[in-house]
């Protein structure tokens, strides 16, 4: 069946489309960012969009919110039939048209129902007082209706991640959403918080609510989606049943490429005689002030271990503490064979052990910062004399790690907030490898970049393995740490409860120490 068919079969027994949006064209600046794009979305079905970063899809959806205006001849928007064009954000919500975006958009020094009523009209007495106790009755029939417990009264600032994402649902709801945009809302998420969401966006179908997904996660798309559209380059490529693709599929028409060996090491370690190679990094007996429990492992060089485990396990934990950025309870840390002292960064830096967070926006990035800036911050010294930085040699560095690490920029004078995901994080990579590190600590390194991203940052660490890196890799990802790593260590309140080799590893088998509960090893 070719590709453009793929939408019409299934669609027979749908019911009228509530919306359809067809020939979108977008373009700043003179640059084309959106040519021909096209989705319908029927009641009661979650419509997954799928693309790399930089396909279009935050700006299509922008369009779909009345954020941004399709160009003239553009293209045109039709809801339940009818052609409309929002004036902006406010009249594209009041006609049933609501977002909940990855960044969420509440008040944390409000209460819940003040956040799920923002926008809307408040009711008043005679003297123009606010009916308080109405305000919130109102609140709580929203959250009723979605199953909730939470208390409208609350303030936001007390609610955890994902409960701030049910206000941001409640809130949406509140306008009579008829479509219901949710972008990433899984990627702050624990698994017991994803199934309450599932469960909720299970409810939201029933009601009749058309949702648009959009998730780099393959495993929810197949597990929660009916159809699916895929753009790339700013094009519409396909859409379909989601019965009728599979992730191999999916993944061709995001890149345009096959890419059945996403995940797998360009060269695989050797480990040879243990008593012919000694292990750069080695922890004996570690013990935190939080979580992590008599922790003994080694990492030898070129090797690239895995660290897996449950949310929770404390795996976060145990590589901050390598690095100094937790203090170590007890236990003895050993850098080439040698025990060293690492109460902070700063000392891990000295002992070349590089650290890429899990959070790259909050803890790795400056992103008030330039491109260049944000790589060179960790050399800024070698650059100096007498407290004079030399810019012209800095410049050269940071270029050269632009250029090997494929850092895609309009110039490295262009602030780092602006750049997708993946470029963010190989920004980070990139400051790290300034101090020649022998030992790289990545804590999730993957998370929120896209197919392609994912495939050239494991690249990237492929090629460091081979040329010497040992590296301690964090991923909740099972098929990533399965094709990665040359070994696995698995990772259960805060004990390592198993190591596997390459060829013993399997998602099975992992999940089994992963919830083993730490008493064993």
């Amino acid at each position: 069946m070719a590709v453009n068919e793929m939408s019409l079969k299934g669609q027979q027994s749908l019911k009228k489309p509530v919306l359809n949006m067809e020939g979108i064209g977008k373009t700043f600046s003179s640059v084309t960012v959106l040519n021909n794009v096209r989705i319908e979305l029927y009641p009661g079905e979650v419509h997954a969009l799928m693309g790399e970063n930089g396909a279009g899809k935050s700006t299509f959806m922008k369009i779909l919110a009345g954020i941004h205006t399709p160009d003239d001849n553009g293209g045109k928007i039709y809801l339940k039939g009818q052609p409309i064009l929002w004036k902006d954000p406010t009249d594209a919500r009041n006609k049933g048209i609501s977002v909940i975006h990855q960044e969420l958009n509440l008040s944390p020094n409000l209460t819940i129902s003040e956040n799920i009523l923002m926008g809307s009209t408040f009711p008043r007495n005679g003297l123009g007082m606010v009916k308080w106790d109405e305000v919130h009755e109102r609140a709580q029939e929203v959250l009723d209706s979605m199953g909730s417990n939470l208390n409208p009264r609350q303030l936001v600032s007390t609610l955890s991640v994902a409960q701030q994402q049910m206000v941001e649902i409640a809130r949406a709801l509140s306008f009579n959403a008829e479509v219901l945009i949710m972008d990433e809302p899984t990627a702050s998420l624990t698994d017991k918080e994803i199934k309450k969401l599932f469960e909720i966006i299970g409810d939201l179908k029933k009601q009749g609510v058309a949702i648009v997904y959009i998730s780099h996660r393959m495993e929810e798309i197949f597990k929660i989606s009916n159809r699916f559209t895929v753009l790339r380059d700013g094009e519409w490529i396909a859409s379909g049943p989601i019965e009728e693709t599979n992730p191999d599929h999916l993944v061709k028409l995001m890149v345009g490429r096959d890419l059945k060996d996403l995940f797998n090491r360009s060269k695989a370690f050797c480990t040879k005689n243990p008593k012919e190679v000694s292990p750069v990094l080695e922890l004996k007996n570690v013990s935190d002030n939080t979580i992590v429990k008599n922790v003994s492992l080694k990492i030898y060089p070129g090797e690239i271990v895995g660290l897996a485990g449950l949310v929770g396990a404390g795996r976060t934990e145990l590589v901050r503490a390598i690095f100094g950025l937790s203090e170590l309870k007890s236990g003895e840390i050993l850098v080439d064979g040698q025990s060293v002292r690492i109460k902070s960064s700063i000392d891990a830096i000295a002992n070349r052990i590089a650290h890429v967070p899990e959070s790259r926006k909050e803890q790795g990035l400056f992103l008030s910062m330039s491109v260049k800036e944000n790589i060179i911050m960790a050399e800024l010294k070698k650059h100096a004399k007498a407290g004079i930085v030399n810019w012209k040699q800095a410049n050269e560095s940071a270029n050269q790690y632009i250029e090997d690490l494929n850092i895609k920029i309009a110039s490295p004078e262009q602030q780092v907030s602006n750049l997708s995901g993946g470029n963010q994080q190989k920004v980070v990579i990139a400051r790290w490898l300034s101090i020649a590190p022998k030992v790289l600590l990545l804590d999730e390194p993957t998370r929120g970049v896209d197919i392609g991203a994912k495939t050239e940052i494991h690249k990237i660490v492929s090629k460091l393995a081979d040329e010497g890196l040992a590296v301690l890799m964090i991923s909740s990802e099972l098929p990533e740490v399965l094709g990665v790593s040359d070994r696995i260590l698995v990772m259960s309140e805060g004990r390592l409860t198993g190591e596997l080799s390459k060829e013993e590893a399997t998602q099975e088998t992992i999940m089994r120490l992963a919830t083993k509960g730490g008493r064993e090893k």
